[in-house]
């Protein structure tokens, strides 16, 4: 696959079984990681991340992830308009 192509944790998680069949057969992490068609660097990232996860682990796991910048995202907007209200409350606008 391309360059800079996001793979979904599906697609991942496929990769990553794939490794541990070429790996088991002899082949070095360079020379699978060239098969799959990723940087070594990534696939010890994806290994940490989705190691040992089913696909349905992996698509809760992103799905909390987002739901978890959402909500950083409310409280950040929420802390400002608390800000912007009391600074317009005491008169410093």
């Amino acid at each position: 696959m391309g360059k800079g192509l996001r793979r979904t944790p599906e697609q991942i998680i496929r990769a990553l079984r794939q490794a541990e069949v070429l790996s088991s057969q002899g082949l070095s992490i360079e020379r699978l990681c060239r098969e799959l068609g990723i940087s070594d660097a990534t696939y010890y990232k994806w290994r940490k991340e989705y190691g040992g996860m089913g696909v349905i682990q992996a698509k809760r796991l992103k799905e909390l992830e987002a739901e978890n910048a959402r909500l950083k995202r409310v409280v950040a907007d929420l802390s400002l308009d608390k800000q912007i209200l009391k600074d317009a409350a005491s008169g410093n606008f």
